[in-house]
C-alpha cells in the first residue's frame, strides 16, 4: 500500500491508500473509489486551481523581464574567409590550421566573421575566441576528422556532468565573450566513428575518481581512454549565439554550454542518431534561450542539467532561467527534459508553443533524477504545447537509473511543476507517469491544468506524490485512483 495525498486546504490534507494499479486492474479499482473521488473533486480541484494557477501566472508574468535581459552578440563588419588562410573545400585537405589562423586573426583584429564558403572542409577541433562569429555560408559543410589525435591536447570539460580533462569538443571555447556560430551551412561530426566507445568502463572510472575527491586536474583521460567528446561546447563563456545552422551525426551531446551566461540557440536544426546524442544540454548555465529549433536525436532533444553526483554537488552551480519557445521535437528519449544531472539544482524553466510528433519520441515532457544526484528541480512551467504523437505525455521520476548509478544519500527534490493548456493527441503508452522516491521523499506540487489527452494505450501511474492537481484536465488514460 502507498499513500497519496490530495490537498484540500492549506492546513490539512486527505490521504488515499491504494494498491499500485496495473493497466489490467485499474478500471476495477477505480470503480471502487469512484464515489469517494467525486466527493473530493470539487474541493481538491477548485482550491488547487486558485492557488497553483495564481503562482504560475506570476511566474509567466516575469518572462518578459527575463527575455529583455538577453543580449545578441554583435560583430564588426570584417570578414576573414578560411580559404584566405589555406583552407580547401575538397573534403580531403586538413583545414585545421587554416581555421585556427583565421580565428586568431579575426580575434586579434577586434572581431568579425570567420567565413566558410560553399564546399566541404575537413578539420579537427575548432577553438573559438572572443568577438568571433564562425559563419557558414549556404552549401558550406564543416566535416570533422575521425582521427582522435585531432582533438588533443586535452581540455577542461564536463563529461555527463563530471569535470574532467578530456578530448577537446569538436567546437570549443573557454572563458570567451561575444562569440557565435551562424549561417546556413552544416556541421558534420561523423559521430558514428565515436559511437563504438559507448560501452566501456571509463565513464564509471571518472565518476569514481570524483567521488574519491581526486582533483579535476588529475582526472586526465583523452589518449588511451574512451570518453567521447561533445560537439559544441562553450565553457565559462558569456554572450553566445548559435543560429541558423544544421548539425548532424554527433559523437555525443550536440550543443552543450557549460557554466555560461546569456546563450541564444535559435533556428538550428539538429538531426543525429546514436547513443547519448542529446540535442541541446545547457549545464549549470543562467539565461539560455532555445527558440525556433528542430530536434531529432538519439537521446533527449533538450536536457537541462547542473552537474552529477558528488562532483556536481561540490561545484554547486545551478541551471536557471532557461526558456524554450516554438521548438519542434521528433525522435528522442525526451522532448523537453530536465536531468538527470541535477546536483547543482535547476529552476525557472519555461517552455511554450512547442510541437512534439514522432512514434520514436519516448516522453514529451520528462523530469528525471535520483538520490545519487541530489539537488532539485523546481519552478518548471509549460504551456500551449501540442503533442500530436509520442509514447508518454508527462513523466516525472526520482528513481531514474543510469549506468547502474541510482543509489545515494542525497535524495533530490522535484516540486512546483505547472503544465497547462496542452493537447496530447495519440500516446502509445500512458498519459502521465509520476514516481517519487518514497512516501518520505515524494514529488510535490504538480499541476496539470486545462490539458486534453485524446488517446492513450495505458492508464496513468502515480506513486509517492503529494498535491497533484488536474483542474479542467480531461481525456483518455486518467483512470488511476490517485488521479
Amino acid at each position: 500500500m502507498e499513500n497519496y495525498q490530495l490537498m484540500a486546504d492549506k492546513s490539512s490534507s486527505i490521504s488515499v491508500s491504494y494498491d499500485v494499479p496495473t493497466a489490467a486492474n485499474a478500471a476495477s479499482r477505480f470503480s471502487k473509489i469512484l464515489l469517494f473521488s467525486v466527493l473530493l473533486t470539487s474541493v481538491f480541484f477548485s482550491t488547487a486551481r486558485a492557488d497553483e494557477t495564481a503562482d504560475a501566472s506570476k511566474a509567466w508574468a516575469k518572462l518578459p523581464e527575463i527575455l529583455a535581459g538577453f543580449t545578441v552578440p554583435k560583430f564588426p563588419r570584417h570578414d576573414f574567409p578560411v580559404t584566405k588562410y589555406g583552407a580547401v573545400g575538397d573534403g580531403k585537405t586538413d583545414c585545421t590550421e587554416a581555421f585556427r589562423n583565421a580565428i586568431e586573426a579575426c580575434n586579434a583584429a577586434g572581431g568579425g566573421r570567420v567565413v566558410v564558403p560553399a564546399g566541404t572542409f575537413l578539420t579537427g577541433a575548432i577553438h573559438l575566441k572572443s568577438n568571433v562569429n564562425l559563419h557558414l555560408e549556404k552549401n558550406a559543410i564543416v566535416r570533422f576528422s575521425t582521427n582522435t589525435e585531432s582533438y588533443l591536447p586535452v581540455v577542461f570539460a564536463r563529461y555527463e556532468g563530471t569535470e574532467v580533462m578530456n578530448y577537446s569538443p569538436l567546437i570549443y571555447a573557454f572563458e570567451q565573450t561575444n562569440l557565435a556560430i551562424t549561417g546556413e551551412g552544416t556541421l558534420d561530426g561523423q559521430g558514428k566513428t565515436w559511437h563504438i566507445w559507448k560501452s566501456n568502463d571509463d565513464p564509471r572510472q571518472l565518476v569514481a575518481m570524483a567521488t574519491r575527491g581526486v582533483p579535476r586536474e588529475q582526472r586526465v583521460f583523452g589518449d588511451g581512454h574512451h570518453l567521447r567528446p561533445n560537439f559544441v561546447v562553450p565553457f565559462r563563456c558569456r554572450n553566445v549565439l548559435i543560429e541558423g545552422i544544421r548539425i548532424e551525426d554527433s559523437p555525443m551531446w550536440v550543443l552543450n554550454p557549460v557554466y555560461c551566461t546569456n546563450v541564444i540557440v535559435r533556428n538550428v536544426t539538429v538531426d543525429t542518431t546514436g547513443p547519448n546524442t542529446d540535442g541541446c544540454d545547457p549545464d549549470s548555465c543562467s539565461n539560455v534561450l532555445i527558440k525556433d529549433n528542430s530536434f531529432s536525436d538519439g537521446d533527449d532533444c533538450i536536457a537541462i542539467k547542473s552537474g552529477r553526483d558528488r562532483d556536481g554537488q561540490k561545484v554547486n552551480i545551478p541551471c536557471q532561467n532557461i526558456i524554450v519557445q516554438n521548438c519542434e521535437f521528433k525522435a528522442g528519449h525526451g522532448g523537453v527534459a530536465i536531468g538527470s544531472e541535477t546536483s547543482g539544482g535547476i529552476q525557472n524553466v519555461f517552455a511554450e508553443n512547442c510541437k512534439f510528433n514522432s512514434p520514436d519520441l519516448e516522453m514529451a515532457i520528462r523530469l528525471k533524477t535520483n538520490p545519487a544526484r541530489g539537488g532539485y528541480i523546481q519552478d518548471v512551467y509549460v504551456r500551449d504545447c501540442s503533442i500530436k504523437l509520442a509514447q508518454i505525455g508527462i513523466s516525472l521520476t526520482l528513481r531514474y537509473g543510469s549506468s547502474g548509478a541510482m543509489d545515494g544519500d542525497a535524495v533530490p527534490v522535484i516540486r512546483n511543476v505547472d503544465i497547462q493548456n496542452c493537447t496530447f493527441g495519440e500516446l502509445t503508452s500512458r498519459p502521465i507517469f509520476i514516481q517519487g522516491w518514497s512516501p518520505a521523499s515524494p514529488i510535490t506540487d504538480v499541476t496539470i491544468a486545462n490539458c486534453k489527452f485524446l488517446k492513450s494505450a495505458e492508464v496513468s501511474f502515480v506513486t509517492n506524490a503529494v498535491r497533484i492537481a488536474m483542474p479542467d484536465t480531461k481525456g483518455s488514460g486518467l483512470e488511476q485512483p490517485a488521479l
